[in-house]
């Protein structure tokens, strides 16, 4: 499916219902945020079914509005009850398109959809793994949507070499940033000081600020980090980090979410290797483009692909030099030697000399190189384009309206 080129979004009269486990922080959820706006300006109807979490808020605020109820689970009996409380929700409200953005509430709005005569939507913000065939067939609920959206072309490929969908069914709508609110010149200086007054940073020396952002998992990359550092500390004769200047600090800028134990044992890797002075955990960060502005060079260094990657766009938008895994959608957003760094994944020795030559392009290199980053976010990866693309295919799709279900998926 394509988005026409000549949609005039004024005359959307349409009422969407996203579906998502949880409204806290990630890219689906943010997109989840981002999409509502949408639909209220297009002038249409948003609500969000949810279990809840501190976007609710954000949701409210853009127009939408949230109905509680337990998506996330993936309890058999739960997902059914879901199923009828999905149906009742499409039912009562007029509800004409189901947008599942995660699995296990796919399968309940999947069927409610079908119940209501409803529309269904599928955003694949993760180029899920399928193991065996159990999993391959819980995987399948999303391929089976009237609309498949995938993040990236990284994705779509996924989606492709895993099911049969149509052509006709599968579109490429690369998440955004929001170019706007990711813009150095938004950020006031003294939002940039509060932060790094909160942090502990210290400027008055030369050395780079590296920011690593993202909730603590085990494949986000902060031990591969920890050790880039590290092998850096080993390397230097003066027992310092003298190639990133004095002072140099790497921020990780995101909450543990219940993964104490990994939180933990990052911490005792930090410790190990002598670093405490020059490595850091912050927690959650509500001003993600003051984190930015704060730091010289941003890292994304998964060990595994990330079927997109927000940090590489977000970071570029605000024209920061980005060291990324070479995987996944970085691949698509992030241009090597042009717009920042990419590295092969899990190897701490690449990561290090990434950062070394980041470091040696100096403050006006990397200025050069941030404007080439925020240049290209902005031509291929806006917050203007995701949202433009996803409201044109709601409009074609409920011109169309797929009469049966669709078939191949599983």
């Amino acid at each position: 499916m394509t988005a026409p080129d000549d949609f005039d979004a004024k005359d959307f009269d349409l009422t969407v219902l996203q579906v998502i486990p949880a409204l806290d922080a990630g890219g689906a959820e943010r997109s989840t945020v981002e999409i509502t706006r949408a639909i209220v300006d297009a002038g249409g109807r948003a609500l969000v079914a949810s279990a809840g979490g501190r976007l609710v808020r954000d949701v409210e605020a853009a127009g939408g509005e949230v109905v509680i109820m337990p998506v996330q689970s993936k309890n058999p009996l739960t997902m059914l009850a879901n199923r009828d409380r999905l149906a009742r929700l499409v039912r009562d409200r007029g509800v004409d398109i189901v947008h599942a953005r995660s699995r296990a509430p796919a399968w309940s709005a999947l069927a409610a959809a079908r119940a209501e005569g409803a529309a269904f939507v599928a955003t694949y913000h993760g180029a899920y793994r399928a193991q065996n065939p159990v999993k391959r067939f819980y995987n399948s609920a999303m391929a089976r949507a009237d609309l498949v959206i995938a993040n990236s072309q990284f994705t779509a490929d996924a989606i492709t070499s895993a099911y049969s969908v149509d052509p006709g069914r599968l579109l490429v709508i690369p998440r955004g940033a929001d170019m706007a609110w990711f813009d150095p010149a938004a950020v006031a200086p003294a939002r940039v000081a509060r932060l790094a007054e909160d942090w502990g940073l210290d400027r008055a020396g030369d050395g780079l600020i590296a920011l690593l952002p993202g909730r603590i998992t085990d494949w986000k990359g902060h031990l591969v980090a920890v050790e880039a550092i590290a092998r850096m500390a080993r390397a230097d004769a003066t027992g310092g980090l003298s190639g990133l200047g004095a002072g140099f600090q790497l921020i990780f800028a995101g909450d543990a979410q219940g993964r104490d134990a990994l939180e933990a044992s990052i911490g005792r890797a930090i410790d190990g290797a002598g670093l405490a002075g020059a490595i850091r955990l912050v927690g959650h960060c509500d001003d993600m483009p003051a984190a930015y502005a704060v730091a010289d060079v941003v890292l994304a260094p998964s060990t595994r692909p990330e079927a997109f990657g927000r940090t590489a766009a977000e970071a570029g938008a605000m024209a920061r030099t980005v060291i990324a895994a070479d995987h996944g959608g970085a691949r698509e957003t992030v241009a090597d030697g042009e717009t920042g760094f990419l590295v092969a994944p899990n190897d701490a020795a690449a990561l290090a000399g990434a950062l070394a030559r980041a470091a040696a392009l100096g403050p006006q290199g990397r200025a050069e190189m941030g404007a080439r980053a925020r240049a290209r976010i902005g031509d291929k990866f806006s917050l203007a384009a995701m949202c433009a693309a996803t409201i044109a295919g709601y409009k074609e799709l409920s011109a169309t309206r797929y009469s049966q279900p669709a078939r191949g998926a599983a």
